[in-house]
């Protein structure tokens, strides 16, 4: 087996989302045959209702009145019976959009990507498969959904248990946790059980109780146990997630799980679309969904992409689950080169409005080379800033990348603004005025010194007339030819003489 990781399809889903903007991940993995692209078929129902309310729908009428049929032409493929049906790992081509509250009182408007995973344990499908796939959509997600049949059996939190390792030397790889003081940031987000079929609801009427009894039934599976392997089995799992919880969905009814049907919504239980009213409410609430993150920090569109390209290389053949130190060095080369990526776009982005090329005033260089320096130190700061898990070692070699393109981009930028010197290239001109400023002046001395009587006078003469009007000549020529560049240089000359005569400020345009 061997995952084929699709970057151009990637990069037009990314390219979507606006430069700068955080995204969240919704992935769901579990069993084989369990309602994965189901639910998740219904997730994008949910997203598109709210994104794009109209003033035809009915407003007496819940998100899944709207529509007759959940289909198959408009969201993740599924169907029913026994066999597979969705192979690898899929995103939903089109990114979905929420807005939410900042600390600051502000709003901020946030990606959110769905994520479908291949079935696990099922009879064509390896057990280090089954791993890779589950380790894959963990490391991608900010809101990994596990999909369970009936119960939480303890198989599942095996699963889970997989990425103690990489949590325990991510925390150790991080450098500002060598600081004393520094809370300790799990290396995952949310984990959501979500139990399919759930039998022992004690309150069918009344959904909050049943919300709270599925609470109190993962209190119960996490719970310490006196048999070794298995607490030190929960104990990993929570040293991994920062939320763990559960939710529970009961049977949607007989007519759902033929082989023929088409997802006729009236052919749902009632109480199965009434849980899941709630729970689209619940995962894409603003209070339950967050953007990615990674070691603590949030990341944009774009970065997810690098570390999606440095997990899908990593897990390329599905053979066997990765090494967590193998994890953790692809983590953290995405992470450095996110921080280099982020660390020259900010010294460009500045230094492209000062010396940039749609740039028109000159900056005396020195005054240049230190808006230069300040910007170096600036981004060396943004970088330091982020890349502080891995190796030292890959750490320096990033850092030592950024020093260098920015030092390359300084040359751009430094000839950049030599070519709008006013100075620069009127000696062009200077020299042949001159010429001609001598040759009058010395035929002006030979015509005032001289007799009119000496023919070498009247020849000097005549040979310095020659000489200016030659000169005179072919500038009216390049005057004639080159009138844009003459007003250029007109325009050179006023500058050049308020350069000279300024007091040292500098001049900087857009």
């Amino acid at each position: 087996y061997a995952f084929t990781f699709h970057e151009e399809k990637l990069n037009e889903i990314i390219r979507k989302i606006p430069p700068g903007w955080k995204v969240a991940v919704v992935s769901v993995v579990g069993a084989f045959r369990t309602g994965k692209s189901f639910l998740l078929s219904w997730f994008l129902k949910y997203l598109h209702n709210i994104s794009s309310a109209s003033e035809d729908m009915d407003e007496s009428k819940k998100w899944y009145e709207q529509f007759e049929s959940l289909g198959n032409d408009s969201g993740f493929n599924w169907r029913g019976g026994s066999e597979r049906n969705t192979t690898g790992i899929w995103m939903w081509s089109q990114p979905h959009f929420v807005t939410k509250p900042t600390s600051d009182g502000g709003k901020e408007t946030m990606a959110v990507l769905l994520v479908d995973s291949q079935g696990m344990f099922d009879n064509e499908t390896t057990m280090s498969l089954t791993a890779s796939i589950f380790g894959l959509s963990t490391l991608l997600s900010s809101y990994q959904i596990y999909n369970v049949d009936k119960r939480i059996q303890e198989d599942n939190l095996q699963q889970l248990a997989l990425f103690s390792e990489y949590a325990r030397l991510a925390v150790e790889a991080d450098q500002t946790y060598q600081a004393a003081g520094v809370e300790i940031v799990k290396p995952f987000q949310k984990m959501e059980f979500l139990v399919r079929d759930w039998q022992h609801f004690e309150e069918e009427e009344d959904y909050d109780t049943m919300e709270k009894e599925m609470g109190e039934y993962l209190d119960k599976v996490i719970a310490e146990r006196d048999a070794k392997d298995l607490q030190e089995t929960r104990e990993q799992i929570l040293s991994c997630f920062e939320s763990l919880s559960c939710y529970g969905l009961c049977h949607p009814g007989m007519s759902v799980i033929k082989k023929s049907y088409d997802g006729n919504v009236k052919k749902i239980e009632k109480d199965f679309l009434e849980l899941l009213d709630r729970y689209c409410h619940r995962v894409f609430s603003v209070d339950n969904l967050q953007p990615k993150t990674i070691h603590g920090r949030q990341v944009t569109a774009a970065e997810l992409a690098a570390y999606i390209k440095a997990y899908a290389d990593m897990f390329a053949t599905g053979a066997s689950f990765p090494e967590a130190s193998t994890m953790l060095e692809a983590t953290a080369a995405a992470n450095n080169q996110n921080a280099v990526n982020l660390a020259i776009a900010q010294y460009k982005d500045t230094m492209s409005r000062i010396a940039g090329p749609k740039c028109s005033n000159y900056i005396r260089p020195q005054e240049l080379k230190d808006d230069h320096k300040a910007l170096l130190a600036k981004s060396l700061a943004l970088f330091d800033s982020m890349a502080t898990f891995g190796s030292k070692k890959s750490i320096e070699g990033a850092r030592k990348t950024v020093i260098d393109q920015i030092q390359d981009d300084f040359e751009v930028y430094s000839s950049l603004n030599d070519s709008r010197n006013p100075l620069a290239g009127l000696e062009t001109y200077a020299l042949p005025l001159a010429i001609a400023l001598v040759a009058f002046i010395l035929r002006w001395i030979a015509d005032m010194t001289c007799s009119s009587y000496s023919q070498v006078c009247r020849k000097s003469s005549d040979f310095l007339s020659h000489i200016y009007a030659v000169v005179v000549i072919f500038l009216m020529i390049v005057g004639g030819t080159k009138a844009k560049q003459i007003k250029d240089l007109v325009n050179k000359m006023k500058t050049a003489f308020e350069v000279m005569s300024s007091d040292g400020g500098k001049v900087k345009k857009d």
